[in-house]
């Protein structure tokens, strides 16, 4: 009985010691006798990367970009690929894309249309640096169709066809579960594979979509070797760095070994120097590093008829096997 009587005042001491800390008394006080004041929290930002991983850049704000295109009074416009594309009544942009892969693959729109639902996905293809041995539209579109699974039937198969004045690859297939269809067109643009993915349930709707795709503005066709240098666009020719053309190569000095590709589309001028630099996907030292190394860079003049023209060709930094120096390779 005494033994439990003790027990009680302890008991109450440690109770209003809780209660004391619990309301802050606790805490240590200033001359005044006030406690201070608690720290407000630091709450992380919403929808920002904090920490940026290998991203893409360029060395100047003025040329364009295969990822800065915008969608802006019911039109898509791509200053890079010369595309212009006045999209369907009532369609909006649903997301904006993801910053192009190391292997140069650009997500460019992704459209909406509000009164039927049916869905338009741009994207963009650089074949310099495609993970699969492709070379053009064609074999892209192959390689898409090919690598279907079966869970899909293809309804059309791959056709050739012209659109807005360009030759394009079309080929559809839908899914018997969810009942929907896609219309694949396919088309070449400055090395690139330009793609346009129509999805909806309705296949008439996405035949009358495609039609429509008649009104878009694209540059002529410069895919065969006779139209070469025949627009406002560089030349753009695979492996053109690693030729013999080639006259003064260095290669850059990182820092730090991280064993990531590094795809870098460049623009050599008339006077064979680098007048532009594009990094598809690296980190911000880099970007620094192949920077100086392709300043250094020099080339032969490109001559077609007698006349001297731009030049527009990817080279791809690998992770090198020994030391600080990653060497260059041409995809």
């Amino acid at each position: 009985m005494l033994a439990g009587c003790r027990r009680w005042p302890i008991a109450v001491v440690i109770f209003l010691a809780l209660i004391w800390i619990s309301s802050g008394r606790g805490q240590s006080e200033g001359e005044s006798g006030l406690s201070k004041p608690r720290q407000p929290f630091t709450k992380v930002p919403s929808g920002v990367i904090l920490v940026k991983g290998a991203w893409s850049a360029s060395t100047d704000s003025s040329t364009p970009l295969p990822e800065n295109g915008t969608v802006a009074r019911g039109t898509y416009k791509n200053q890079y690929f010369g595309l212009s594309y006045a999209l369907p009544n009532g369609s909006a942009e649903m997301y904006q894309g993801p910053p192009p892969s190391d292997s140069g693959r650009y997500v460019l729109a992704q459209i909406q249309q509000a009164t039927t639902g049916a869905q338009l996905l741009i994207t963009a293809q650089d074949m310099f640096f495609s993970a699969a041995p492709l070379h053009d539209a064609l074999q892209w579109a192959a390689y898409e169709k090919d690598s279907l699974q079966s869970d899909y039937k293809v309804e059309l198969p791959i056709t050739a066809t012209n659109i807005a004045g360009r030759p394009f690859s079309l080929f559809s297939y839908w899914s018997p579960v969810a009942q929907l269809h896609w219309y694949v067109l396919a088309t070449e643009v400055r090395c690139h594979t330009l793609e346009f993915v129509f999805t909806s349930r309705d296949s008439k709707l996405l035949n009358s979509l495609v039609v429509q795709m008649n009104k878009m503005s694209l540059p002529p066709d410069t895919s065969t070797p006779a139209s070469i240098g025949g627009s406002a666009f560089p030349v753009c020719i695979k492996d053109y760095a690693a030729g013999p053309q080639s006259i003064r190569r260095v290669d850059p000095i990182l820092a730090e070994h991280r064993f990531n590709p590094v795809p870098v589309r460049i623009i050599i001028d008339t006077r064979g120097t680098i007048k532009h630099i594009h990094f598809l996907s690296a980190f911000p030292d880099q970007q620094k590093a192949i920077t100086d190394a392709l300043k250094q860079w020099r080339f032969k003049p490109y001559l077609d008829g007698g006349r001297v023209l731009e030049v527009e060709t990817g080279v791809m930094f690998g992770a090198g096997e020994s030391g600080q120096t990653e060497r260059s390779t041409v995809n």
